[in-house]
């Protein structure tokens, strides 16, 4: 891995030409690498069907290219012209209340629609033909974020029509799909594919099942859509990366099959703008109120890069308040470098931050960059000097396998949606609990999907995964892990069912368990859970009765069924019957550790550490200095020992 490389996105097109040649000069002067462009271009490049307006984009790319930048160039597809819009409304996504979504703002297109599949590939091939083999263009973004504004689930005249077909595809026959969708249950039986409406506008809930697969389906269609534009690019573009930027926190479509086609996985980072809407505590939100929280940016390096191979980029990092949260606080000075170097501990080779300049109108007035709009230095860019200086100290190196894995499946967390049985389940946010947990640990982590490589871990935990099938525990069976199994995994078929012989399903033998029942308790409930040791912890939400002969580490002090197993350990897998959290979570997660023959490591609450190669970082959230954990001789490269509040350290061990 080479030395962290550096980026801005920029919108040349919204500033006045006589800027461009001082802003490639300027960018270039801080230390930039890469320039992000074009993603919003379309309507202006393509004023009219046939018509293009390539010689302001021409200026562009040869006067940030003549500065020693080099250039990701974006397919426009994010933004489609009104002009398009007008030729086939039928573009247009609807909403799950059946209305149109209309022109006017951006991602205003539909995922089903063929007609906008075939001008999506068009335009695509008109860009990479152009600038596919320009020297100053280096690599490709496709599209913008995918799921921006709740558009992967249309409900479009053409979804349903492509749904149907993907149906008959998927089932050969009705019959077949009536018994894979059980609808004998309230007589809702069909006689032909061309009845089957999407599951939308119902009286009540629809058929588990019905709701799976048109997610299903619905993913299905943004990878097509994305793969259709990876091939025009690589016809055209031979030799240069492509990339998607994937919103963090975004489970709405399977990133593992996306990704598949891209050579790096690009995600927006934006700390502070999502903070409000995590599951930390109160208290805790107004601790980390002008940080964010302590594992955001490691989350989702971490699992972006295992779907990246290795190479994963952060292509907009927030660089102060943004716009679009509820409320938009500043940022702490330094967090921004902080944030930089989080990536990059956690394996990011290129942090790019949003944008160079704060937009004068539109949409995105509030929303901070590296330059206020009058051009003058906001706190981003004194920072971003920094970094330029930070990593003239510090060697190349790579980041190496971790011992624990992390298992993410995106049809388990659809599942659960569909049929939560408890309306506070915390369902994908379980999977960045279970991260805080270990990372509090000092515990590094690989993420995995249900078909990746399973080899080489002592410990590979499964937060959520509702639907576990026969190859998978196969899989894990023979990987030699150690395994961390939580509540509701294999509770589910594929077919959104339940296994004949009931939960876990095919992890029964692995784990020693089944469920005989399952129920969802309100805070009032007031019960616990006590570990062997007798630790008590307070427990509500999601809980099993189970059956096991296994050694069973912890158990219920319940109103319900007594004692009944909480925790059970098996020789190969720790089963959980409920939905830990808090201390009761890392109390579980101190013991699995131990038992998969790991070392805990005891850090500060504020205090994030990893590895990257030879160099090791720690990262410090809070308001207080805080010393380094563990112990040993240390050549610190940056930083001090202790780590200065809302600041970082990095050392080599001598």
């Amino acid at each position: 891995m080479s030395k962290l490389e550096l980026g801005v996105c920029y919108y040349p097109e919204q500033w006045d030409p006589s800027q461009w040649r001082s802003d490639a000069a300027r960018m270039a002067g801080m230390g930039l690498d890469w320039v992000r462009i074009a993603e919003f271009t379309w309507g202006l490049i393509e004023p009219e069907r046939g018509r293009f307006h390539w010689d302001w984009l021409d200026d562009v790319i040869e006067i940030l290219g003549r500065a020693g930048l080099r250039i990701m160039m974006s397919t426009p597809t994010a933004a489609p012209p009104k002009w398009l819009i007008d030729e086939h409304p039928e573009i247009l996504p609807v909403g799950p209340d059946g209305r149109v979504r209309g022109y006017g703002s951006r991602r205003h297109y539909c995922f089903s629609s063929d007609v906008y599949l075939a001008e999506a590939q068009r335009i695509a091939t008109e860009y990479a033909a152009k600038y596919g083999q320009n020297p100053h263009v280096h690599a490709w973004q496709i599209d913008n974020e995918y799921n921006d504004h709740d558009t992967v689930l249309s409900y479009s005249d053409a979804a349903r029509a492509g749904f149907r077909r993907w149906l008959a595809q998927r089932y050969g026959t009705i019959n077949a799909l009536n018994e894979v969708w059980g609808t004998v249950f309230w007589g809702s039986l069909y006689s032909g594919f061309d009845q089957i409406e999407l599951p939308n506008g119902l009286v009540a809930t629809p058929n588990p099942t019905h709701a799976l697969d048109f997610r299903r389906y619905s993913s299905d269609r943004v990878r097509l859509f994305n793969k259709t534009q990876v091939d025009v690019l690589r016809e055209h573009a031979p030799g240069r990366d492509i990339t998607h930027n994937f919103m963090a926190g975004s489970f709405e479509f399977d990133h593992h099959a996306v990704a598949a086609d891209l050579d790096i996985v690009g995600f927006d980072s934006y700390p502070l703008g999502n903070l409000m809407g995590s599951t930390l505590s109160e208290k805790e939100k107004r601790r980390y109120l002008r940080t964010g929280a302590p594992d955001y940016q490691g989350f989702h390096c971490d699992l972006y890069r295992g779907q990246g191979r290795g190479r994963v980029w952060v292509l907009e990092q927030q660089p102060g308040p943004v716009d679009w949260a509820a409320q938009n606080p500043s940022p702490a000075e330094g967090m921004v470098r902080l944030w930089t170097w989080a990536a990059y501990a956690h394996g990011a080779q290129a942090v790019m931050f949003f944008r160079w300049r704060q937009a004068k109108f539109a949409q995105e007035q509030y929303h901070t960059a590296l330059l206020r709009s009058d051009d003058s230095l906001d706190q981003a860019a004194l920072e971003l000097a920094q970094i330029v200086k930070d990593r003239e100290n510090l060697p190349s190196t790579t980041r190496v396998k971790a011992s624990v894995a992390m298992m993410l499946d995106y049809a388990s967390i659809w599942a659960a949606d569909i049929l939560p049985h408890d309306d506070d389940f915390p369902n994908s946010h379980i999977f960045r609990e279970w991260y805080t947990a270990l990372r509090c640990l000092g515990v590094d982590i690989d993420f995995v999907g249900p078909e990746d490589g399973l080899e080489g871990y002592a410990l590979i935990v499964l937060p959520q995964s509702m639907i576990v099938t026969p190859d998978l525990t196969t899989r894990l069976e023979v990987s030699g892990a150690k395994l961390l199994i939580g509540a509701r995994s294999g509770s589910k078929t594929t077919q959104m069912q339940t296994p004949s012989n009931l939960a876990p399903g095919a992890l029964a033998d692995l784990t020693g368990v089944r469920v005989a029942r399952v129920e969802s308790l309100p805070d009032i409930a007031r019960e616990s859970v006590q570990l062997q040791n007798g630790q008590l912890f307070d427990f509500a939400g999601w809980r099993e009765i189970v059956e096991t002969e296994a050694n069973v580490l912890a158990r219920f002090k319940s109103a319900y069924c007594d004692a009944s197993p909480a925790v059970v350990r098996s020789d190969r897998a720790t089963y959980l019957a409920m939905v830990p959290s808090g201390a009761l979570l890392h109390a579980i997660m101190r013991d699995v550790l131990e038992w998969a023959g790991l070392k805990p490591l005891d850090c500060d609450p504020d205090l994030r550490v990893t590895r990257l190669g030879t160099l090791h970082f720690a990262f410090n959230f809070g308001d207080m200095p805080k010393p380094l954990p563990g112990g040993g001789s240390r050549r610190i490269l940056i930083g001090s020992d202790p780590v200065g509040a809302r600041d970082f350290t990095v050392w080599q061990v001598n």
